[in-house]
């Protein structure tokens, strides 16, 4: 292998840079996370399990990237956005064109030891972090037991996993301890990855919360329990969960430390005082992180003004005129010193229809003419006005700006909103009203009903009635069907939904972790369109191999048009919304790509008790 060093080099190198940062890096004067520091706050839904490799909604996800580590990191205050180590000793070497990566793990990480659990699993003995547990749970990933809702990232990639899975699925185990080429443990602290062609995206993944490494004699105690017993070696660790009701995290007492770097801080003033108030210190700094689950807007921010919670994420959209009118924060909330933070996410909503249903599904013209007759219906112009208080921006194409692939000068026909050619439209298949009720029938004069499914919100009620109200304007027949969302999510995922409207967080940051919702490849996990076109797959996988260039965008632009084509989704806004936080949390930014700043906040508990009169 070229570029290779021998084991023994390795470990002696890897030992000495560890040593050598921790010297570097520890300021004399370090402080432990204060117990005494509580940052409080609401999801706005409901967790799932807090198992990293299974789960991909957002409230879980946040959770994992402070319990659990992946390799690398995203640096905190560098815009553009940069990766850099986390529990890698340096960047990976990457060799064969970005097929082969080669990772050095950091000696000295050990799992979390001072929870029940995880003393009784590691019989009272510290647990160090290693390359197996990395290639442990990235095979976790392509397990079908598993049914990781990530296995796309990792799925038909790695060479010899082919022949692994088509054992597994012969014998109906994975057999982890099976020699698998594309993750080879070269020795404890160094991972070798290879690939069966380049993948230049493959950095980003290893940053990502679903790749945090997991200890395996962990995860085979608990077995189908694992989500209720995350053990990882971050900086917070599980001390109380209330399902759908509050979590509580407090600092790992075990977590070696991290500290802010102001390498890449920008020149304004909301990096530097960052730098000024959290700079120096050893993080974390909060001792105790409770999160509560309210769906509902008004309770989220009455808590806010109330100063129960510290922060709010997002601003409700309900109120978000009154908070910013302007652009500004409300001179009322301004003299409290609540200051607001732009939301920095890549984020597309859409409304999904399932291309395998009987009704709204299908290939052929009259189907396909059926969901282009509904997208040109829907007024996204009222929902950006009146619903979103125009917090955002209509989206042109599945992959939101700030994204490689992303073509500003890229625009979508069926954005228009145009009754009359919506009408026209299903007229000319067939889609006519034949017994005078005011909706229209199937081209064979069967009912044409759709349903449509969201969560039981104030918000979603509102998008209900503005889709049924520009539905019923063209004769369609729309009814309702109201679920928490982890199970709307997982009937999606099963094709057991007909129209629902969601949304798509970005991953790492390129156009192909939105394309890929329209994968075959991701057919059971994240493609909630069951959609399947082999010409749509045939370009994204000659995409997927090469690096960011203008030739790359064709291809993703290519892609884009045919989901507008066949009409697998409506695409709906970029979300352009805004956090409020109290003056005496210090340190507030949010990452594009990192859901939580929770380990570089700091609480002035002097300014709160003053402030709040305690």
């Amino acid at each position: 292998m070229r570029g290779f060093e021998t084991p023994h080099n390795l470990c002696k190198q890897a030992l000495a840079i560890a040593a050598l940062l921790l010297a570097v890096l520890t300021p004399l004067h370090a402080h432990a996370a204060d117990p005494d520091k509580v940052l409080r706050f609401a999801f706005q839904s409901g967790e799932t399990r807090f198992d990293p490799g299974a789960e991909s909604d957002q409230v879980t996800g946040s959770i994992c990237e402070n319990i659990f580590e992946s390799l690398l990191q995203y640096d905190y205050l560098a815009r553009p956005i940069k990766l850099v180590p986390n529990t890698a000793v340096a960047m990976p070497e990457v060799l064969d064109s970005g097929a082969t990566y080669i990772v050095r793990i950091k000696p000295g990480i050990y799992f979390a030891a001072d929870q029940s659990t995880a003393d009784k699993v590691f019989n009272g003995k510290r647990r160090e972090l290693t390359a197996g547990d990395y290639a442990y749970s990235l095979k976790r990933l392509i397990d079908p037991g598993v049914r990781s809702r990530w296995a796309f990232l990792l799925e038909g990639k790695l060479q010899g996993s082919d022949e692994l899975l088509a054992k597994a699925k012969r014998s109906g185990k994975f057999d982890y301890d099976a020699p698998l080429a594309g993750l080879a443990v070269v020795d404890r602290y160094t991972l070798r990855i290879l690939l069966k062609q380049p993948d230049y995206n493959l950095l980003y993944m290893l940053a990502m919360p679903a790749t945090g490494a997991m200890a395996r004699e962990v995860v085979e105690a608990y077995g189908a329990e694992i989500g209720a017993h995350p053990v990882g070696t971050g900086p917070y660790l599980l001390a109380e969960w209330r399902r759908r009701s509050k979590i509580v995290l407090v600092a790992n007492p075990d977590f070696r430390g991290a500290w802010l770097s102001s390498r890449y801080a920008g020149s304004d003033a909301v990096d530097q005082r960052i730098v000024r108030d959290i700079g120096g210190k050893r993080l974390p700094l909060i001792g105790r992180i409770e999160a509560y689950i309210i769906e509902e807007a008004q309770p989220r921010w009455l808590a806010f003004l109330n100063n129960e919670h510290d922060y709010v994420n997002p601003i409700p959209l309900d109120f978000a005129d009154s908070a910013l009118p302007g652009g500004r924060v409300a001179p009322n909330l301004a003299a409290r010193g609540i200051y607001a933070v732009p939301d920095e996410e890549a984020y597309v909503t859409y409304t999904m229809f399932n291309v395998a249903d009987p009704t709204i599904g299908g290939y052929t013209p009259d189907k396909v003419a059926l969901r282009r007759a509904m997208a040109l219906a829907y007024d996204v112009e009222a929902e950006i006005k009146i619903l979103r208080k125009n917090q955002a921006i209509e989206a042109q194409s599945p992959i939101p700006p700030g994204m490689a692939g992303f073509d500003p000068d890229f625009r979508n026909p069926l954005n228009e909103y145009n009754p009359a050619s919506a009408k026209a439209l299903l007229d000319m298949f067939g889609y006519i009203d034949r017994d005078g009720d005011g909706y229209r029938e199937m081209p064979d004069g069967s009912p044409l009903s759709i349903e449509n499914a969201s969560t039981p919100t104030l918000f979603s009620r509102q998008m209900d009635e503005l889709w049924k109200k520009n539905m019923d304007l063209i004769g369609i027949r729309l009814t309702s069907r109201k679920a928490p969302l982890p199970e709307l999510r997982e009937a999606a995922r099963l094709g057991k939904i007909q129209m629902f409207s969601y949304g798509w967080i970005g991953d790492y940051p390129d156009g192909e972790n939105f394309l890929q919702l329209f994968s075959s490849g991701t057919l059971g996990q994240v493609n909630y369109a069951q959609f399947s076109l082999p010409a749509y797959d045939a370009i994204y996988e000659k995409a997927r191999k090469m690096r960011d260039s203008p030739e790359r965008t064709a291809l993703y632009n290519q892609l884009s048009k045919l989901v507008i084509v066949y009409a697998p989704w409506r695409i709906g806004v970029y979300p352009r919304q805004h956090h409020l936080v109290q003056p005496w949390i210090k340190g507030y930014k949010k990452h594009p790509m990192q859901s939580t700043p929770w380990r570089y906040l700091d609480v002035d508990t002097q300014m709160q008790r003053e402030m709040l009169g305690r």
